[in-house]
């Protein structure tokens, strides 16, 4: 199958249970699920406006475990943007993206114009190993962004893939198509002011 030029591929990195499938599930599908799965590799698409045109917005969700170096290099070589998630209960989490940082900047060179993200996922437990100051350290030595997200509580994911896109200079990228609402921000706006049976 020949490769579609409009897409625009975010690859999501990070150890194993960190909540890279849940952030991707709640992005996509507004769902969340208790109980983990890994992953080997799964790719979601959802459409966006991509230069003031229809674009696939395509997310690949990577295995946590370091079994497939072959399809980790494949992805970050075909990737557009990155998401370098952790979870803020685990310090052995963030340590693990260093590698992944240091293939993407040997695989793509100048990363100065690759968005790049790194994402604290979790921020609404208690049990926390990582600060927040933490991953902002950590993020402006990589010269990329950070966020701090919770995908069960659903706080930041819609922003945190806003973010990401908002970080491509090559062109113009937006969750908005043709400057329409999302059908969950229509959905959110039709609701305001009124009551709903929950």
């Amino acid at each position: 199958m020949p490769e579609q030029s409009n897409d625009y591929r975010v690859v999501v990195f990070g150890a194993a249970g960190v909540g890279k499938s849940s952030l991707v599930l709640r992005f996509v599908r507004g769902t969340f699920r208790e109980t983990y799965i890994p992953t080997i590799e799964d790719t979601y698409r959802q459409v966006i406006s991509c230069d003031k045109s229809i674009c696939t917005l395509q997310i690949t969700d990577t295995t946590g475990s370091h079994q497939f170096p072959a399809m980790q290099r494949l992805s970050i070589s075909k990737g557009h943007a990155f998401m370098l998630v952790y979870s803020v209960t685990s310090r052995q989490s963030i340590e693990e993206l260093q590698p992944i940082y240091e293939q993407i900047c040997q695989i793509k060179g100048d990363i100065q114009k690759v968005p790049i993200m790194l994402v604290g996922n979790k921020s609404d437990d208690t049990q926390r190993e990582v600060d927040a100051s933490e991953g902002e350290v950590l993020a402006t030595k990589w010269k990329c962004s950070f966020m701090e997200t919770s995908a069960k509580m659903n706080y930041n994911v819609q922003e945190l893939f806003q973010e990401l896109l908002n970080l491509e200079k090559r062109r113009s990228v937006s969750l908005q198509v043709d400057g329409k609402k999302s059908k969950q921000q229509r959905k959110k706006d039709k609701l305001k002011g009124k009551c709903s049976i929950m």
